[in-house]
């Protein structure tokens, strides 16, 4: 009965270290639980030497055959695991897929340079190079999107076809950087807000420690959008010269970029095909996966090519 009553008190206190542990740090294991969610879809966690940098990237094959290959390019403050959702779908589908870390992000090199969007195109083009790809479909999203369209621009030989979610790239107007930097749990909320058209409320203590997360990044966040607002990497006067297969997909209620931005990039790239996820918002790559996955798909596998197609669709 004693040793019972030990062993009780010992589970006991197990949990309630784990509850603690995970009050005090709640984004490290929402970390843990991904990754380990990727690995058990087979998923592999690796580095690679490119550009004279440690870039880190995600890696998923097929099932079956050779598969064809994607590269993944995420968005500002971001990383490779924000496509963790999508990556085995795309792998199911036969894609062999690549999800690197941009230069100052997730477990890549921060070196100190300007984080212009020419260099993190410059790095995909030499991370391209060193796995061993001569070609491949390229998606990007959000910042990714206009690092993913400059590279299909400076380096059309490397891309197949274009994928560009809520992307940015064009000029649209002023908007508070300071968005992307918050510094209180209210700051944060209305960041998440202009993510997503429903957000959720946030824990408290979670709120705080993703804000003791994202502050030690924010050197490189902030030199990435005083890159980007100077305009030199702008492309409203270069898409007209795309003249790779896109697909444009845009979320119908995005507050951060709005969708007249996705309108505006379909009509400057000519032969461009237009998705608007209607009820989604910024996030619609994985929010609405269930309808966004299915028109990826279907442009990166039609046969021809799809050219000028335009679809509404509902969303979550």
């Amino acid at each position: 009965m004693k040793n019972l009553l030990r062993l009780s008190g010992l589970c006991l206190l197990l949990l309630l270290v784990l509850l603690l542990a995970f009050y005090l740090h709640p984004v490290w294991f929402n970390d843990e639980h991904t990754r380990f969610a990727l690995w058990h879809h087979g998923v592999k966690s690796t580095y690679i030497e490119a550009g004279g940098y440690r870039v880190h990237y995600f890696e998923a094959k097929p099932a079956t055959g050779p598969g064809i290959p994607l590269v993944l390019i995420h968005g500002l403050g971001s990383r490779g695991e924000d496509w963790a959702s999508l990556i085995p779908q795309f792998a199911a589908n036969g894609f062999h897929v690549y999800a690197p870390d941009l230069l100052g992000y997730g477990r890549t090199d921060h070196p100190d340079i300007d984080y212009a969007i020419s260099s993190q195109e410059k790095m995909v083009a030499s991370f391209m190079n060193a796995v061993g790809l001569p070609q491949a479909d390229v998606a990007g999203w959000s910042m990714g999107g206009w690092v993913a369209a400059k590279l299909a621009l400076e380096h059309p030989d490397l891309v197949s076809r274009l994928v560009l979610y809520d992307s940015a790239g064009i000029y649209f107007g002023s908007f508070d950087t300071s968005l992307f930097t918050p510094s209180d749990t209210a700051g944060l909320a209305r960041l998440t807000a202009m993510l997503q058209p429903y957000p959720p409320k946030i824990p408290e203590f979670a709120a705080k420690d993703a804000l003791r997360g994202l502050e030690s990044n924010y050197w490189v966040i902030r030199r990435t959008i005083n890159s980007m607002t100077s305009g030199r990497d702008l492309l409203d006067f270069r898409l007209h010269a795309l003249r790779k297969p896109t697909l444009v997909v845009w979320g119908g209620k995005d507050a951060l970029i709005p969708l007249t931005v996705g309108q505006s990039m379909h009509h400057l790239i000519a032969g461009s095909s237009f998705v608007v996820a209607e009820a989604c918002g910024h996030l619609a790559p994985v929010q609405c996966a269930p309808v966004v996955m299915p028109a990826t798909l279907d442009f990166l596998k039609s046969n021809p090519p799809w050219r000028d197609v335009e679809q509404k669709l509902p969303g979550n």
